[in-house]
């Protein structure tokens, strides 16, 4: 399982290197589309499970959805400032206007707002990469968010596999201890002064930066894992040989991406 676990994370980061690096050079917005791409895999894992659990939720509407979010931010489209808000109170309308053909009234409150939770989850959250990546110096910015936050989780995946004792929220995550999670904010803050090269922040700000996304990126990890919880499920796919599914590793960055957004605006 560790060597799976390992082929996967030096395929995964690879691929987003290579792709952070062409772009770089080249300009080809490959990275655009990968994030893209794992916003809808991200979206059918988080479908998935709720289904899962016995939750009707619209599926591929939520997909198709969550999808134009990312793309409108890689074309510049936008009807109006901040236009993604009115583009989901128009997908809110939309759900509620399906209802009206349904012949059972029960569970619709519940249908229609794991829906768009889902949209908003993944797909409003983790678009705040490509917002990130749009801002000046954008790419190494994304480059510095990236480091900073998943060496956090490698951290504290490593070291509280091989020295957690303490369990740190047992009922949420059994296999999280205190230890692991301590060892994440030293790895983020490695990551955050590693990216003084990209970010050219003093080291202070460096550091803090470094504890803030330790702690936010293991409540984004400790957030996914209530909602497997909640579902009764491992992970959330199986795409990822040894380590889960996508939204099993961009839980973290679901909540650094946005934050780091508007610390920098």
């Amino acid at each position: 399982m560790l060597l799976k676990r390992i082929i996967s994370g030096v395929v995964l980061v690879g691929v987003v290197i290579a792709s952070i690096f062409i772009d770089w050079q080249y300009n080809l917005r490959l990275c655009d589309i990968i994030i893209t791409i794992l916003i809808i895999l991200g979206l059918h894992e988080f479908f998935s499970m709720l289904k899962h659990k016995g939750i009707t939720t619209y599926k591929y509407f939520g997909i198709g959805v969550g999808a134009i979010i990312p793309l409108s931010i890689m074309l510049q489209f936008e009807l109006t400032k901040r236009w993604e808000f009115l583009f989901i109170v128009t997908a809110l309308l939309f759900l509620i206007f399906m209802q009206f053909k349904r012949r059972e009234n029960a569970g619709v409150t519940v249908d229609i707002s794991t829906t768009l939770f889902g949209i908003l989850y993944v797909s409003w959250l983790f678009s705040f990469l490509l917002k990130l990546k749009y801002l000046e110096h954008g790419l190494g910015i994304l480059t510095s968010l990236l480091l900073i936050t998943k060496l956090g989780d490698i951290g504290a995946y490593f070291i509280g596999s091989r020295f957690g004792k303490t369990p740190l929220l047992p009922h949420i995550s059994p296999k999280k201890t205190v230890e692991g999670a301590v060892a994440g904010i030293f790895f983020s803050v490695f990551g955050a002064l590693i990216s003084r090269f990209f970010l050219n922040f003093s080291y202070p700000h460096l550091i803090f930066l470094g504890v803030s996304f330790g702690i936010i990126g293991q409540l984004g990890d400790l957030s996914e894992s209530l909602i497997k919880r909640d579902c009764q499920v491992k992970d959330s796919g199986n795409l990822l040989p040894g380590m889960g599914g996508i939204l099993d590793e961009i839980d973290s960055l679901l909540f650094t991406a946005p934050v780091f957004y508007f610390y920098l605006k």
